[in-house]
């Protein structure tokens, strides 16, 4: 008797060329969604300065509540007198931050906070917004640039 061929079975898996499409979508994926995830990321990382600034802006206000005039230091510790020379708010920067912060231009009734973002940081290239300026003068405040500081 004779005995029929047995069909081929299917082979089962990927091709070399089904891979290569696969991955080539994935890198341009990848490509076009990166740039847009790393703004979102610096965006929300932007929410660190604007929360220090605001404690900051806080602590002038306690300060100047005793005081004829604003601090001009941010770090250095109250000595419980008002000498903007060797006192300051006694705010220090947390671990790891992504900005730094320095006034200037502190007087009886106005001071300029900058919060700039530490280089090497991914904050650093936070285009347009690695340097974040509130002026504060006789009551007004204004910050800098005005598109950085809407979430």
């Amino acid at each position: 008797m004779d005995t029929l061929p047995t069909p081929r079975t299917a082979v089962r898996g990927f091709t070399l060329i089904e891979l290569m499409i696969v991955t080539v979508v994935i890198a341009t994926l990848a490509a076009i969604a990166m740039p847009s995830f790393m703004s979102q990321v610096r965006k929300a990382r932007r929410a660190e300065a604007v929360d220090a600034v605001a404690n900051i802006q806080q602590a002038q206000e306690r300060w100047r509540s005793t005081c004829p005039a604003y601090a001009s230091l941010i770090p250095t510790a109250n000595a419980g007198d008002c000498n903007t020379a060797t006192s300051g708010l006694g705010i220090t920067a947390a671990a790891n931050a992504r900005y730094t912060y320095a006034l200037s231009a502190t007087s009886n009734t106005a001071y300029t906070l900058t919060a700039s973002a530490v280089s090497g940081s991914s904050q650093a290239n936070d285009t347009g917004c690695a340097t974040l300026t509130v002026t504060f003068s006789a009551g007004n405040t204004t910050r800098a640039p005005a598109a950085c500081w809407s979430n």
